[in-house]
Parts: structure tokens; C-alpha cells; sequence
């Protein structure tokens, strides 16, 4: 995704609202006909957010009652955890599978071809059109799943995926020598949604990720195999040198 999409805002927006006292700890909320003129947007982008917020401890619905301020607020909307690339590449094993399993009982034909473009997309040399085509088509699968719990927490992994240093330094080791294998795995996963089969759909995602966990293994062997390499001939220059003065 390009840009941040629109409920992710609001959401953001009424967290802050919360922080600085506008809406209280233990306070209801206003309706969604009110916080949808409030913030200029639909009905459908205040029941998102509030879905969202609700999955990080913002706020609990409460079906017939209303939404309320949680007592007790987490530290900060949007703080991403420090995790490893193994940890968030198994979460997204686990999570991204459950999303595609769903997609595949409701998908549209209109998102079918969609997907179809992207995977072409992601072959270009352009490293920038090709990330943003990935992104693209996990973020596509997730929002046929029609759940937006689940659209906001791929959506978090991938802030993950993407700013914070190490995981990042730990994709890009891996993604740009394995472009052709990514490419059939996507494409797998597109099969699997064509025909409608969640079984299938569910399999597909989980192996493409766990091969991206063993590629993730082997460049960190060879790092550190390289690494190894590089301090034994530092230490066999200084030796000779020492040798040869002697």
C-alpha cells in the first residue's frame, strides 16, 4: 500500500483524542454518526478504526452498550516491538495463512486480477515497484478476508517488515536472490485462491513463509561464516606482519 489507509488515521486521531483527555479513561465514546462527521469519513472507516484501537487495548466494545475507553491505556498507538526477522516472519506464518484461508471462501474476481498484476509487478528490477507490489498483494488478501482485526494487523507487521533496521536488513539479504522462487510461490497462493480452496489457500502462505525462514538461516550462517572469514585473515595479516618485524 502506497499510502496509509484512511482507517489507520482516524484511529491514530482518537488515540491521540484519548491521550490528551478529550475522551476520558472509562468514558463512552460518541456514536459512529458522530465521530464519522467529526472526522469527515464513512461510518464503515469509525467501525475499522474502533476495531483496530480495541485490538491494542484502546478501547472494548461493548455489542448493545456502546464503545468505552479502557481504564487502563497502552503505551503508545503505532510503537512497534523490538522482534527478530524469525519472529516476525513466523507471526506472519500464522497470521497471513488464517487471512488467505478466509479470502479464499469470498474473494472477488475484480481482486483475483488484481493480484494477477501484481505478482507480474513483482518482477520488475526496480527494487521500490517490486516491494511495493508484494506489499500490495498481502495487503489485498487481507482485506478480502474481511476482517479488519486482521487487515490491521498485517498492515502492523509490515510497518515491522519495513521500519525497523535489522528486519529489514534481514529481508533484503533474502528477497532479491530468491525473486524467481517468491514469484511461484505467489503465485501458488493465487491458485489456491482462484479455486476457492481455503485448505489449499492456508498451505500455500505458510510454505512461502517457512522457506523464507530457512533462506532467513542460511544468509545468517553465511554472515556469520563471512564475519569468521574476515577476522582470520585480519589476524593472519597481523601475525605475518609481527612475524616478518621479528
Amino acid at each position: 500500500m502506497a499510502e496509509q489507509r484512511l482507517f489507520h488515521s482516524v484511529a491514530e486521531q482518537i488515540s491521540s483524542l484519548i491521550g490528551e483527555g478529550v475522551f476520558p479513561p472509562g468514558t463512552r465514546l460518541p456514536g459512529e454518526r458522530e465521530l464519522a462527521e467529526r472526522f469527515e469519513v464513512s461510518r464503515v472507516t469509525i467501525r475499522e478504526a474502533e476495531i483496530a484501537l480495541q485490538a491494542v487495548g484502546y478501547i472494548e466494545i461493548k455489542t448493545g452498550s456502546g464503545v468505552f475507553v479502557c481504564e487502563q491505556q497502552p503505551e503508545n498507538y503505532g510503537h512497534l516491538p523490538d522482534v527478530s526477522a524469525f519472529e516476525l516472519t513466523e507471526a506472519r506464518s500464522l497470521i497471513e495463512a488464517e487471512a488467505a484461508a478466509l479470502a479464499a471462501k469470498v474473494i472477488s474476481e475484480e481482486n483475483l486480477e488484481k493480484l494477477d498484476g501484481l505478482i507480474v509487478a513483482m518482477a520488475s528490477s526496480d527494487e521500490e515497484t517490486s516491494l511495493a507490489a508484494d506489499r500490495e498483494f498481502h495487503a489485498t488478501i487481507a482485506q478480502a478476508s474481511g476482517n479488519g482485526a486482521l487487515v490491521y494487523t498485517i498492515e502492523t507487521l509490515w510497518r515491522m517488515r519495513e521500519e525497523l533496521p535489522a528486519v529489514k536488513h534481514s529481508y533484503e539479504a533474502v528477497c532479491d536472490a530468491d525473486a524467481t522462487i517468491r514469484a511461484n510461490e505467489h503465485r501458488e497462493i493465487l491458485d489456491a485462491l482462484k479455486a476457492r480452496n481455503p485448505v489449499a489457500a492456508r498451505r500455500a502462505m505458510r510454505e512461502h513463509f517457512l522457506r523464507l525462514i530457512g533462506s532467513m538461516l542460511d544468509a545468517t550462517e553465511q554472515e556469520a561464516l563471512r564475519e569468521v572469514q574476515q577476522r582470520a585473515s585480519e589476524s593472519r595479516e597481523r601475525f605475518l606482519s609481527t612475524a616478518r618485524m621479528g
